[in-house]
C-alpha cells in the first residue's frame, strides 16, 4: 500500500476532488496548510511599502491506496492541479506498512 501526500493550490481542490471521484478514489483527507518552496514566498506592495509573505496558503491531500492505483491517482492530481506556474505544489509517495479499519477491525488492503 502507498500513501500519497499532495500539496496543491487551494483553488484547485474542487477540480482535484472531482477528478479523483471520477476514477473511483473517494477516500481523501484534506488539510489547509501554509508553506513555501523554492520561490521563498512572494513580495507585495501596499501603500508604497513592500512586504514579503513567506508562507503561502496551500492544501494538503492525504490518500492511502493499493500499489496498483498509484499511477492513475498521481496522473489525475497532476493533470487537474497543474497551472504551469511556480507554486503548483508537489506529490510525495511513501510505503504504508499497515492499515486497520477501526469500525470493523479489518486490516491490510481490505481496510483501504
Amino acid at each position: 500500500m502507498k500513501e500519497i501526500v499532495a500539496i496543491i493550490r487551494p483553488e484547485k481542490l474542487e477540480d482535484v476532488k472531482k477528478a479523483l471521484e471520477e476514477i473511483g478514489c473517494n477516500g481523501v483527507t484534506v488539510v489547509e496548510v501554509k508553506g513555501r518552496g523554492r520561490q521563498l514566498g512572494i513580495t507585495e506592495s501596499y501603500r508604497g511599502s513592500d512586504y514579503r509573505i513567506d508562507l503561502l496558503p496551500k492544501t494538503r491531500l492525504e490518500i492511502i491506496i493499493n500499489d496498483e492505483d498509484v499511477e492513475k491517482i498521481t496522473d489525475a492530481i497532476v493533470k487537474t492541479a497543474q497551472t504551469g506556474d511556480i507554486g503548483d505544489g508537489k506529490i510525495f509517495i511513501s510505503t504504508v506498512e499497515e492499515v486497520i479499519r477501526i469500525r470493523t477491525g479489518e486490516s491490510g488492503e481490505k481496510a483501504v
